[in-house]
C-alpha cells in the first residue's frame, strides 16, 4: 500500500525566507488565470466556425466565403459550392480547436494542481480520472501525447491539400509530425523507467 501523500503529522513552522519562497507559488496564479482566458477565445472561435459551417450548408454565401478563407491555402482551387473537402477541413479544425482546449485543461487543471495548491477533488463526481495520480512527470507525458494528436491533425489537413504543397513541404510536415511522436515515446519511456525504479526503491525499503 503506497504511502499517504500528507502524512498525519504537523507541519513544521516555515522560516520566514522558507515561507516567502513557498508562496512565490502564487505568482503563477495569474498564468492559469491568462489561459481560462486563452480558453474564452477558442470557445468563441469555435462557436463562429460552426455557424458559418451551418449557414454555409444552408446556402449562406457570407458564410461559406468566410470558411474558404479559412480552410483554403494559397494555390489551392478554390471550391464555389460547400464540397466534402470543405466540410472535412473544417471539422478538422472545429476537431483541432478542442483538442488545443483539451491541451488548456489539463495545464489549467494539472499544472495549478501540481505546482500551486491543492484543489480537494477527491469524491467529487466530476474529477478527472487523470487527476487523482497527476504529478509533473505524468502531466509532462499527456501534454506531449496531446500535442502528437494536435500535430496528427494538422498534418491529415495538409494532406488533404496536398495538391498546393510542395514535396518540400510535405516531407518537412511529415519528419517534424515523427519528431513529435518519438519526443511523446521517450517521454513515456523515460517516465515508465522512474516509475519502476521509485517502486523498486519502495519495495526494497
Amino acid at each position: 500500500m503506497s504511502e499517504p501523500r500528507f502524512p498525519n503529522t504537523p507541519p513544521k513552522k516555515l522560516t520566514p525566507l522558507n515561507a516567502l519562497i513557498f508562496s512565490s507559488r502564487w505568482l503563477q496564479l495569474p498564468l492559469y488565470l491568462g489561459l481560462i482566458l486563452a480558453q474564452c477565445v477558442y470557445v468563441f472561435h469555435f462557436w463562429v466556425e460552426l455557424k458559418d459551417l451551418i449557414g454555409a450548408a444552408m446556402g449562406n454565401a457570407d458564410s461559406l466565403k468566410h470558411l474558404l478563407d479559412a480552410v483554403t491555402v494559397p494555390g489551392a482551387v478554390r471550391p464555389t459550392i460547400l464540397n466534402e473537402a470543405t466540410i472535412m477541413l473544417v471539422v478538422l479544425g472545429l476537431i483541432d480547436v478542442v483538442m488545443i482546449s483539451n491541451l488548456l485543461i489539463m495545464v489549467i487543471v494539472g499544472g495549478y494542481e501540481t505546482f500551486v495548491s491543492r484543489m480537494h477533488l477527491q469524491g467529487h463526481p466530476d474529477q478527472p480520472e487523470w487527476l487523482s495520480h497527476v504529478n509533473a512527470s505524468v502531466l509532462k507525458t499527456k501534454l506531449a501525447m496531446a500535442i502528437v494528436g494536435i500535430s496528427s491533425i494538422h498534418l491529415l489537413k495538409t494532406f488533404i491539400n496536398a495538391a498546393a504543397y510542395t514535396e518540400k513541404v510535405l516531407v518537412a510536415q511529415t519528419v517534424i509530425h515523427s519528431v513529435f511522436l518519438l519526443s511523446a515515446l521517450a517521454i513515456a519511456y523515460t517516465d515508465r523507467i522512474m516509475t519502476t525504479t521509485q517502486n523498486a526503491s519502495k519495495t526494497t525499503h
